[in-house]
């Protein structure tokens, strides 16, 4: 016992600030890590890698020589494996390291008299949907609208039909009108406007999601888990309004709530990323 202690005493004296700085980066970084899996199918996978870690060091200590090789060889290639079996939560994180606040740098920020045109356009398209979607959602005329942000959409734009309107309420619901040519589809708005439509949209590769929710609610929800676009949704069935933002989708919006949360995401003084400022009542799809 002693012995012991004098080790950790040694080792306590010899750590110095980098040494602090390395321990904290990576306990970061296993954080975020946890982060990036949690409540996700890689949390499973995480499981599994750590069932074969302990069964490899089981067959170690025991001696079971066909079970170590086993294990070692698998492990040998582990790092292969595990690019592929994580390809979509790496992408993922990848995405968010490139969206880390280059504008907030002030490097590529905007003049102010550009950020006056900004913030004219999106009010002008939030006017457009807190008075459209509530319109939608009374008749029951189901919609699907990404409204890009950070991450340009141009591999989606290209599955669509330009239209580059500027929105108003009469245009969404001759849009989304059943029948219409474009209805069904997504709509992509740019910069305040309504830039294609009849997209199609990756589903969800998440298998919880409640069966009520139909396939619009999916691809909402795939759109959110691939970029940082907002997904606003209108139920065909219960005409219930929807928004989904990075892989949360939260249900029962009503005119009020969804201009408060445009507001806050969209214009240039009010824009808070989930979590950072108090916002409406948010609940995941399961």
């Amino acid at each position: 016992m002693e012995i012991w202690l004098k080790s950790i005493t040694n080792i306590v004296r010899d750590i110095g600030l980098l040494d602090i700085v390395d321990i904290l980066l990576v306990a970061f970084l296993i954080y975020k890590g946890i982060q990036l899996v949690k409540e996700t199918r890689a949390g499973q996978l995480v499981k599994g890698l750590l069932v074969i870690f302990i069964s490899y060091f089981l067959a170690k200590m025991l001696g079971l020589r066909s079970m170590k090789f086993i294990m070692e060889n698998v492990m040998n290639f582990g790092v292969i494996a595990l690019l592929v079996v994580f390809q979509p939560e790496l992408r993922r994180a990848l995405e968010q390291v490139g969206r880390a606040k280059i504008s907030d740098l002030g490097v590529f920020s905007m003049s102010p008299m550009d950020e006056k045109e900004e913030e004219r356009a999106w009010r002008v398209a939030i006017d457009a949907i807190c008075t459209g979607f509530p319109m939608l959602s009374k008749q029951k005329v189901g919609a699907l609208l990404v409204i890009e942000r950070q991450t340009k959409l141009g591999e989606i734009i290209k599955t669509g039909t330009i239209i580059n309107a500027t929105p108003s309420a009469e245009l969404m619901g001759n849009i989304f009108f059943p029948n219409s040519p474009l209805h069904d589809g997504a709509v992509i708005m740019r910069m305040g406007r309504l830039y294609s439509a009849g997209c199609f949209l990756p589903l969800s590769e998440n298998y919880d999601i409640s069966k009520q929710l139909g396939t619009r609610h999916r691809a909402s929800l795939g759109m959110s888990e691939n970029s940082d676009a907002l997904v606003l949704v209108v139920s065909e069935e219960t005409g219930t309004i929807s928004v989904a933002e990075r892989g949360v989708l939260t249900r029962n919006f009503n005119p009020e709530t969804l201009r408060n949360l445009l507001e806050n995401r969209l214009l240039p003084d009010h824009r808070t990323e989930p979590g950072k400022k108090k916002s409406v009542f948010r609940r995941k799809a399961k």
